[in-house]
C-alpha cells in the first residue's frame, strides 16, 4: 500500500501494509469493544450480587460514558498536537489498567471511579485510531479500511459475549475484568508495529489545542461540526441505551440469566455482516448514502424489538437491530472523520465522539428510570426510534458526501 508522496515528509517512516495497518490498529479496538460490552453482561450479575436497583444499574453504565466524553474530546486535541501514535498507546494503557483494577472493586463507589477511568481511556482511543487508519490509507481505499477497522469492534462484542457466557456463570464477574486487562500488554506491540501517521508527520505546524478546537467552528467547517455532533449523540443514545440494557431487558422479560446471555450472543453475531456490508457499500454508494439507509432500518428494527411479543420476534428484531446499527456505526465513523482537515481531524472526530457520549450517558440512566417506573419496553424503544430519526434527518438535510474526494 502506498500513500501520496506529497503528504509524506522526508523523515516519515513508510506506511504499513493495509493488512498490517488494519490488524494492528483493529486489535486495539477489539479489546476496547470487549471492555464496553462486558459491562452489559456483568451488570446483570453485579446487580444480583449487590442488590442494585434498575436506576443504580443505569448510573453504573453511564459513568463509563462520562469518562468517554472527556477522554474523546481531550485525546483528539492531544493527537492533533502530539501525534496519533503516542495518544493511541497511552489511552489504551489507561483503560487496560483501570479494567484490571475493577476486578477488585468492593462496592458501588469504587466501581464508579474505575468505570470513569476505563471510559476515559476507551473514549480517547477510538477516534484517534480511526484518524490514524484514515491518514495512512490510499484515497481510493480509505473508506473501506476505516470500516474494516471498526469491524473489530464487532469482534470485541463477540468476545465479550463468549467470555461472559463461559466465565460469569462459572467463576463470577471479577475474573472477566482481569481478562479485560490483557490489552495493557498490547501497548508494547503497538510501539513496535505502528509508525506515525504520514499526513500528521507532513504537517509543518503543530497547532495548539485551543487553535484546533477553534478550527472546528471556522467558516466552512462549522456545519460539519454541528452535523457530526448531532449524529453521534443520536447514535450513542440509541445504541448504548439498547445494547447495555439488552441482557437485563431479556432477564426482566422472564428469561434466565444463562438464556439472557446466550440470546444476546446470538443477536450479536449479526454485527459482523453489518460491518462487512458497510465496508462494501461505502466505496460504491458513498459514505452518506450508506449511513442513511442503515440508520433508517435501525430505527424500524428498534421499534419492532420494543413491541416484539414472542421469543421468535425478539430474535428477529434483535438480529436486525445489531445488523443495521453496526452498519450505521461503520458509516458514522468514515462519514465523520472525512469532514475535517488534517490539522483538526482528530479534534473533529474526538469532539463529535465526546459530545455524542452525552447521549450514552443519558440513555442507560433514563432507561433504568423508565423501567423502574414500570414504563413498558415499547415506549422505551420508541424513544430510540425517535432519536435515530432525528440523526437521520440532520444528516440527510445537511450532511456532505465525501466519496471520491482527496484528503488535503
Amino acid at each position: 500500500m502506498s500513500v501520496d508522496p506529497a503528504v509524506v515528509s522526508a523523515h516519515a517512516k513508510p506506511a504499513p501494509s493495509a493488512k498490517r495497518l488494519i490488524t494492528v490498529s483493529g486489535i486495539g479496538l477489539l479489546f476496547d469493544s470487549m471492555d464496553v460490552n462486558l459491562v452489559a453482561y456483568i451488570l446483570v450479575a453485579v446487580a444480583a450480587q449487590w442488590h442494585l436497583s434498575p436506576a443504580t444499574q443505569g448510573y453504573l453504565s453511564s459513568m463509563g460514558f462520562i469518562g468517554m466524553a472527556v477522554g474523546a474530546a481531550l485525546a483528539g486535541l492531544l493527537a492533533d498536537r502530539f501525534g496519533r501514535k503516542a495518544v493511541f498507546m497511552w489511552t489504551l494503557l489507561i483503560y487496560s489498567i483501570a479494567t484490571g483494577l475493577t476486578a477488585f472493586a468492593w462496592g458501588v463507589g469504587i466501581f464508579l471511579v474505575l468505570r470513569f477511568l476505563v471510559g476515559f481511556g476507551l473514549g480517547g482511543e477510538l477516534p484517534v485510531a480511526t484518524t490514524y487508519v484514515l491518514e495512512s490509507s490510499e484515497d481510493d481505499r480509505r473508506g473501506r479500511h476505516v470500516v474494516l477497522l471498526e469491524m473489530f469492534y464487532a469482534f470485541g462484542s463477540l468476545c465479550a459475549a463468549l467470555i461472559s457466557n463461559l466465565v460469569i456463570p462459572s467463576v463470577g464477574w471479577r475474573v472477566v475484568f482481569l481478562i479485560g486487562a490483557i490489552p495493557a500488554l498490547y501497548v508494547l506491540v503497538l510501539r513496535r508495529q505502528l509508525p506515525e501517521s504520514p499526513r500528521f508527520t507532513s504537517l509543518t505546524e503543530r497547532r495548539s489545542m485551543r487553535t484546533s478546537f477553534a478550527t472546528l467552528w471556522s467558516q466552512g467547517i462549522a456545519r460539519s461540526t454541528v452535523v457530526t455532533w448531532v449524529l453521534w449523540f443520536a447514535m450513542n443514545f440509541a445504541f448504548y441505551g439498547m445494547v447495555l440494557w439488552l441482557p437485563s431487558i431479556l432477564y426482566l422479560k422472564g428469561y434466565s440469566l444463562v438464556h439472557s446471555l446466550s440470546y444476546t450472543l446470538v443477536m450479536t453475531l449479526a454485527q459482523v455482516p453489518g460491518y462487512l456490508t458497510a465496508a462494501w457499500l461505502v466505496e460504491r454508494w458513498g459514505r452518506k448514502r450508506t449511513l442513511l439507509p442503515a440508520m433508517f432500518f435501525s430505527a424500524l428494527s428498534a421499534l419492532g424489538f420494543g413491541f416484539a411479543g414472542s421469543t421468535l420476534w425478539i430474535f428477529v428484531f434483535g438480529i436486525l437491530v445489531n445488523y443495521f446499527m453496526l452498519g450505521a456505526w461503520a458509516g458514522t465513523y468514515i462519514f465523520t472523520v472525512e469532514q475535517f482537515p488534517t490539522k483538526a481531524r482528530a479534534s473533529g472526530i474526538g469532539w463529535a465522539s465526546g459530545f455524542g457520549r452525552i447521549g450514552a450517558i443519558i440513555a442507560p440512566s433514563l432507561v433504568g428510570l423508565m423501567i423502574g417506573a414500570k414504563i413498558g419496553f415499547g415506549a422505551v424503544f420508541t424513544l430510540f426510534f425517535v432519536m435515530i430519526a432525528i440523526g437521520f434527518l440532520v444528516v440527510w438535510a445537511f450532511g456532505k458526501e465525501t466519496i471520491g474526494q482527496r484528503l488535503e
